[in-house]
């Protein structure tokens, strides 16, 4: 028994030495791991948690530097570099001694210059059984010594210009006079004398005020306040009448052409936050510019060209000691376009004082030759700099400047009764030979329409056939015309020639039939036969389909890029069989030759041009008036060298004659 009791007692002691040892062991150990340390370390560079990469120094590097010199250092070279990404691999671990590991990693950035890879390795001591990283400057870069600085070079590329088919700039690196005060040279009248600038400048005065009071500004330091046209030369003579005003000459994208051409191209302005953080795998940064609208947005990344960064060491003398990464300047592509300034410039001038567009276009390859939308705005007016006011001003006018009426969609009216015909008859619902009998100037299918009647503007003798229809642009004739091609035709035909799709030219639009995608009840299938009811036409999709009248059937593809040698590309083919479309085309030419047609007055000696006139009523109900749109489509079907198509509209065309007040500017294209 006393044996026994002898055996437990050392079984219990020896459990006793081993839980004590186990214990004074785990009490040696650290209560962290070197690698996760490490890990942690590089992945708060990312999150720019400076203070708790801080946390994990050990004592002696906390003692060379302070938090505040330790995040400034970090936080200047990672984001000059332009850091959007680092990964850590860890690669091999060397014990020093019991209290120090050497930890080797390989480490990879995405900086400014591209991709830069490197391998390195850090130190970690053991303090109160913590793992702590032993820091210096070698972690940002092995090259990099404490009193080494990193220095990023930059040389700005250069953005495209936008030139026309004929080598006009409408948009280009150009010079414009930026206004500045001299704050030592205001003189006694210093708050009179602001108070006069913020008035010719359109700048309030707080905004100039809070500009000379920043840190930087010293009594000889020029503070700019705000950029004039270099052609502005009455701002700049009554600015350098007040004391303290000085102008000198900067670059900036300018537009010469202004508001003749800002629908097309659109503007550059400073980008914003949320654009950087949408583009940052693109290099751009908080001062770069970007495309806003136009063929500036349209074509940003042709346009913008790449910058040349160079990201290197400088010890303390600032000698160069190594190139962390570089990328050479590319500068940015010129983007030439088919428009041609002399149609533009003629038409736009026609037409500035009105609500409308012009599109006009070659019908045989597809150029685009000019894009009008009026009124306009100045794209330089965004470069320059515009005061609240100035865009209240703008966003707010009634006659929508800024809207691009050429890309939305628009009522056609009787512009689209082409379309109607050569529907009908490419599906053989229709015939030359079909005459519909109605008599008078209102017609209605039967008493199941109720009130609801179509009616026509003009009586007219003869047969009420398809040319006789055009010719007098004739409402009950297309009404009754779509009843007999039948919903599921239209639709079909509709859908053949691109409605309710994205024709992918320039953000225009889609073209659409009816609110719901279908044409279900019978008055507005006859309401859509003449270009009313629910119909919804892009103008540069109408100039498409109009070509086809020019091209036996098949709708070219428009474009605008320009091309040295033209290949012409069909948007659709057999959009319409080659007859039906060649009928419609001779009808069209009567439109203009007869002397009944709605178009005559567009009749011009030696050429040869089917169009078709065309107002839109813009009505809520039967009983409301509205606002009337007036349209006229054309195109040449000769052989001169002189090919056009246009497609215009003009608003308000009650007031101002509408169709025939188009057809008198147009006329100046051919005379």
């Amino acid at each position: 028994m006393k044996k026994i009791i002898i055996s437990i007692i050392i079984f219990i002691i020896i459990i006793v030495i081993t839980f004590t040892s186990f214990i004074v062991y785990k009490n040696t150990q650290a209560k962290n791991n070197p690698e996760e340390v490490v890990m942690s370390f590089f992945s708060y560079i990312e999150k720019e948690e400076y203070e708790n990469m801080y946390n994990l120094l050990d004592t002696s590097s906390k003692e060379k530097f302070s938090l505040e010199d330790f995040t400034a250092r970090n936080k200047n070279i990672y984001d000059g570099i332009s850091l959007s990404k680092i990964d850590i691999e860890i690669k091999n671990k060397e014990e020093i001694n019991k209290s120090s590991i050497k930890i080797y990693y390989d480490e990879s950035l995405e900086i400014a210059t591209g991709l830069k890879n490197f391998s390195n390795n850090v130190i970690l001591n053991k303090e109160d059984k913590e793992f702590k990283i032993s820091w210096s400057s070698k972690l940002i870069f092995p090259e990099l010594e404490d009193n080494y600085k990193v220095k990023v070079s930059k040389t700005n590329a250069k953005r495209g210009s936008i030139i026309d088919r004929n080598d006009n700039y409408l948009a280009v690196q150009g010079t414009v006079s930026s206004v500045g005060i001299v704050l030592g040279k205001l003189g006694e009248n210093k708050d009179e004398n602001i108070s006069k600038i913020s008035e010719i400048l359109n700048v309030s005065t707080e905004s100039i005020n809070k500009s000379l009071s920043s840190s930087w500004v010293k009594d000889d330091s020029f503070v700019p306040i705000k950029s004039v046209s270099a052609n502005d030369t009455q701002t700049k003579d009554a600015l350098l009448t007040i004391p303290g005003v000085k102008i000198t000459s900067d670059t900036a994208r300018t537009y010469p052409y202004g508001e003749i051409t800002s629908h097309i191209t659109g503007y550059v302005q400073s980008i914003t936050a949320e654009e950087l953080e949408k583009y940052k795998d693109k290099g751009y940064n908080s001062n770069s510019i970007i495309g806003k609208k136009g063929i500036e947005k349209l074509y940003e990344d042709k346009l913008r060209g790449t910058d040349g960064v160079e990201i290197y060491i400088v010890d303390d003398s600032n000698n160069k000691v190594a190139t962390i990464g570089e990328t050479e300047i590319k500068d940015g592509e010129d983007i030439k376009l088919t428009i041609d300034m002399n149609i533009q410039t003629k038409l736009y001038d026609s037409l500035k004082d009105d609500k409308g567009f012009f599109v006009v276009m070659n019908p045989k390859t597809g150029e685009l030759l000019a894009l009008i939308s009026t009124p306009s705005y100045d794209a330089n007016k965004f470069v320059l700099g515009m005061s609240s006011d100035e865009w209240e001003q703008l966003s707010q006018d009634n006659n929508n400047p800024m809207y691009t009426r050429f890309l939305q969609t628009w009522c056609p009216g009787s512009t689209f009764k082409p379309i109607t015909g050569a529907i009908g008859l490419t599906s053989q619902k229709l015939s030359v030979d079909d005459q519909f009998s109605y008599s008078g100037l209102s017609w209605q299918k039967d008493n199941s329409w109720g009130s609801y009647n179509i009616t026509t503007l003009t009586a007219y003798n003869g047969a009420k056939n398809l040319r006789n229809a055009l010719i007098h642009s004739d409402n009950i004739y297309f009404a009754q015309a779509a009843l007999q091609i039948g919903s599921d035709e239209m639709m079909n035909g509709l859908n053949r020639i691109k409605f309710n799709e994205n024709i992918n030219v320039l953000n225009a639009s889609k073209s659409k039939y009816s609110n719901s995608d279908i044409i279900e009840k019978e008055t507005l299938l006859a309401d859509t036969g003449y270009g009313q009811g629910e119909l919804l036409v892009n103008p540069i999709h109408m100039a498409s389909i109009y070509s086809a009248f020019a091209n036996d059937g098949n709708m070219v593809k428009p474009y605008i890029e320009y091309k040295e040698e033209v290949e012409k590309e069909f948007l659709v083919e057999n959009a319409f069989s080659e007859e039906s479309a060649n009928i419609i085309k001779d009808d069209l030419i009567q439109v203009i030759e007869n002397p009944e047609g709605t178009a005559n007055d567009m009749k011009i000696s030696g050429r040869t041009i089917a169009g078709k006139t065309g107002t839109a009523e813009l009505k809520v109900s039967k009983e409301d008036e509205g606002d009337t749109l007036g349209w006229f489509d054309c195109v040449t079907v000769d052989d001169n060298d002189n090919q056009l198509l246009i497609i215009s509209m003009v608003e308000n065309a009650k007031i101002n004659g509408g169709s025939h007040y188009l057809i008198k500017k147009i006329r100046t294209l051919f005379e």
